[in-house]
């Protein structure tokens, strides 16, 4: 802990839109860029909306919920029925994405536009169980706000992270350490001799 959010849109093969977040969310390499996120079962052991949308039309976005849509976040992990429009019960406004049909959440300062890479089940098809998608990042969208020209600001995007339970954490205090051998770190030794 604190887990970074995943706030994934995904629309059905008839067209129906869901959007809902998961604190299981990482980033595996930057070449290609490749991020995962893991969504369990529900109690009975079927799928979320969100898995079998992947599985069914292999695309996906990542949207970074910052402090702002926080609420907005919430209200999307409700366990609605697939033809329940998490956008709208969110009082969200979507965006149209670049290159994948899902579409982003307008208010999102960082959004991930994926093609699924491959997802891995785990623990069967019973409550608990879950699933690892991975997934190639294709487009990146970053409001101009947060951009610095090199990197994104971390205050300008107030990301929220989530504990436990209910438990949720805004980044407000941060430290830097520079890596050993890097410029301005400490040296690493020879251990060859």
């Amino acid at each position: 802990m604190p887990r970074p959010i995943a706030w994934v849109s995904t629309v059905s093969p008839d067209g129906l839109r869901n959007l809902a977040p998961f604190s299981f969310f990482t980033v595996i390499c930057p070449e290609p860029m490749t991020i995962c996120f893991s969504p369990s079962r529900r109690r009975d052991g079927s799928k979320k909306d969100t898995l079998r949308n992947i599985e069914e039309t292999g695309e996906f976005v990542v949207n970074i919920v910052s402090e702002s849509l926080a609420e907005q976040m919430n209200l999307t992990a409700a366990d609605l029925p697939p033809e329940g429009d998490e956008f709208t019960f969110g009082r969200l406004k979507a965006a149209p994405s670049d290159v994948v049909k899902p579409e982003r959440v307008a208010g999102a300062k960082v959004a991930y536009e994926c093609r699924l890479d491959q997802v891995v089940h785990v623990g069967g098809a019973k409550d608990g169980a879950g699933a690892l998608v991975i997934g190639t990042v294709l487009r990146v969208y970053v409001a101009e706000e947060v951009w610095t020209g090199s990197r994104i600001d971390t205050d300008q995007l107030a990301p929220i992270g989530r504990c436990s339970a209910d438990e949720y954490t805004t980044v407000r205090e941060r430290f830097a350490m520079i890596r050993p051998g890097n410029p301005g770190g400490p040296s690493v030794p020879d251990f060859r001799t």
